[in-house]
């Protein structure tokens, strides 16, 4: 196709929600307020479990690296959509637009990878207990953690170069609460085939493919707590895999209805409430999951407001 008199957009216009135009400022005070609680429960988190001795285990070296990754996943797309709350122009430039992709999905994949190997840990621990200390060191939890981030950060290259490649001559409104590759796709000059085929066959292997293992975890798991005697071992197994298993439903439940597939998109408002899922409420429930449910945590945080002084 010849593309030699289109002219190339410089930047696209972020619609949002536009059925909500006459609430944008409480939209933005709800959205703030969720993302400064988010901010602050998963530092709080990572805090703590860098700063308690006794948290220094395999299990919560996860939970404060999948805190530190929340971090920098909430940043990469809610303090965009803050600003286009208040703004009318709601532009992003197409660079700009890119490197958000990027680092939402990078993000997005390390923390795919984390979740598998936090359910990995935790078959060790309840399904190998004898052999867990010698298994999952710390030397192998610290490469676990890096090649989750090592995999994650190298993921969506092959996408994004595809997509840079792609001619935008109009229009330049781009249906959705921030930059992704379907609503960016749907936008292109061009037949875009061959994108969504890779961005299917990528997004399948790397959901569906620790979703699996995960489930394959759990299985293992469940056939040796039922062959716990007792009622109190049972309850304690599976006490510590439930803060996990809850943000791996949420997580995948909304990832899998919106990436595993190979329509562009269903309805723009299905699409737009699955992102605020994974975007806005999976980062904001990670620390009352994690702390709300756990006991170890709400000690440690105890002696550590304790030790600063703010509790007598």
């Amino acid at each position: 196709m010849d593309t030699g008199n289109w002219s190339q957009v410089a930047e696209f216009v972020i619609l949002g929600f536009p059925h909500l135009q006459g609430v944008q400022t409480y939209l933005f005070l709800l959205l703030l307020l969720i993302y400064l609680t988010t901010i602050t429960g998963n530092l709080l988190i990572f805090l703590v479990v860098c700063l308690d001795s006794r948290l220094h285990t395999p299990m919560y070296h996860f939970v404060s690296v999948l805190s530190l990754l929340e971090l920098g996943y909430t940043a990469a797309t809610i303090p965009k959509m803050l600003a286009n709350l208040l703004s009318e122009k709601k532009t992003i430039s197409f660079s700009g637009c890119l490197l958000q992709i990027y680092f939402f999905h990078s993000l997005g994949a390390t923390e795919c990878y984390l979740l598998t190997a936090m359910a990995y840990d935790r078959y060790l621990a309840i399904c190998r207990p004898l052999h867990y200390p010698t298994l999952m060191t710390t030397t192998l939890c610290a490469k676990i953690s890096v090649g989750c981030w090592l995999g994650g950060l190298a993921g969506p290259v092959a996408e994004i170069s595809l997509v840079s490649r792609l001619p935008f001559c109009g229009p330049n409104r781009i249906q959705h609460i921030f930059c992704d590759f379907p609503p960016v796709l749907s936008l292109a000059c061009t037949d875009t085939s061959i994108n969504v085929l890779v961005d299917f066959i990528i997004n399948s292997c790397k959901i569906l493919a620790t979703f699996l293992l995960i489930l394959s975890s759990y299985m293992q798991i469940i056939c040796t707590v039922l062959r716990i005697p007792s009622a109190e071992g049972k309850r304690k197994a599976f006490s510590t895999c439930a803060s996990h298993l809850t943000v791996v439903l949420i997580f995948y439940g909304s990832i899998l209805f919106m990436y595993v597939r190979l329509k562009k998109s269903y309805s723009l408002d299905y699409d737009r409430a699955l992102a605020v899922v994974y975007s806005v409420l999976t980062p904001f429930l990670n620390p009352f999951i994690y702390s709300l449910r756990n006991k170890e945590i709400k000690e440690a945080m105890k002696r550590q407001l304790k030790r600063t002084g703010i509790l007598g």
